[in-house]
């Protein structure tokens, strides 16, 4: 599946279940609880890792990205971002040396 396809699929699945009364404030505090879930199922193995420690957390981890990946998602379509072209553009400027461009944010508190 790709950027598009899987973004597509958030927004259905965040219509039919009602997730559209998110605000991106909202929505943006869901991503980081779900990145701090992921990070706690990360330090789970980080310390005495055992066989099976590790095999029960990589699933948990895996879920807890599939939640990162979906708030994302869910984030760029309130924000009506696609994706896919945030992600060619994005490559396009690292291949041209440009990955180090100052944010928006910066840029806007010079302005002032």
């Amino acid at each position: 599946m790709d950027i598009s396809s899987m973004q597509k699929y958030a927004k259905q699945f965040s219509e039919e279940k009602g997730f559209g009364v998110n605000t991106i404030q909202t929505r943006t505090l869901y991503l980081m609880t779900e990145v701090g879930e992921l990070a706690k199922e990360i330090l789970s193995i980080s310390f005495h890792p055992t066989e099976e420690k590790v095999r029960l957390a990589k699933e948990n981890i895996g879920l807890e990205m599939y939640d990162v990946i979906f708030n994302i998602l869910d984030l760029a379509n309130q924000l009506e971002i696609e994706l896919e072209e945030a992600c060619q553009k994005s490559s396009t400027s690292t291949e041209l040396g440009l990955k180090d461009k100052p944010s928006r944010a910066t840029t806007k508190s010079h302005e002032s």
